[in-house]
């Protein structure tokens, strides 16, 4: 016979859900937020802002990253607690635009491509990499005797 328990009013998780409130209510972690959102805005807009929109494959390629880039930003304020995995996603984007150039078929490794690609990358795998460790802080689990209750 087992007994189902309502989780919803344990103390871990009440612990937890209070952790990711302090990790999005501050300025800090709300900048970051920002900061991707146009992040994925400029890299969805970048081949017509940097001027590479001819190259077709790249272009599109930027423009699908940098959509997928702002969903995936986008819902830390509201639900962090539900949203925080998705920071892994974004991080593997920011990684993906940084390659782009030399990935996407075609010879579109020029110096404008690169360059753009490289720095709006690195800024999107640094706000997906901040937006992750966002939630860690707080108390660390411990192993012992005091855990088992």
């Amino acid at each position: 016979m087992t007994t189902r328990s309502d989780i919803s009013q344990h103390p871990d998780l009440a612990e937890m859900r209070s952790r990711f409130e302090r990790a999005t209510s501050n300025p800090a972690a709300q900048g970051v937020e920002a900061l991707a959102l146009l992040t994925g805005v400029y890299l969805a807009a970048s081949p017509w802002i940097a001027g590479f929109s001819g190259l077709t494959g790249l272009a599109v390629t930027n423009l699908i990253l940098g959509i997928a880039y702002c969903v995936c930003m986008s819902g830390f304020a509201s639900a962090y607690e539900r949203t925080h995995a998705m920071a892994w996603a974004a991080c593997a984007i920011g990684a993906f635009t940084i390659v782009s150039p030399w990935v996407v078929s075609g010879d579109v490794s020029t110096t404008r491509t690169v360059v753009n690609n490289v720095i709006v990358g690195a800024v999107a795998l640094l706000c997906g990499l901040a937006m992750a460790a966002g939630g860690r802080g707080g108390r660390k689990p411990t192993i012992g005797p005091s855990s088992m209750s």
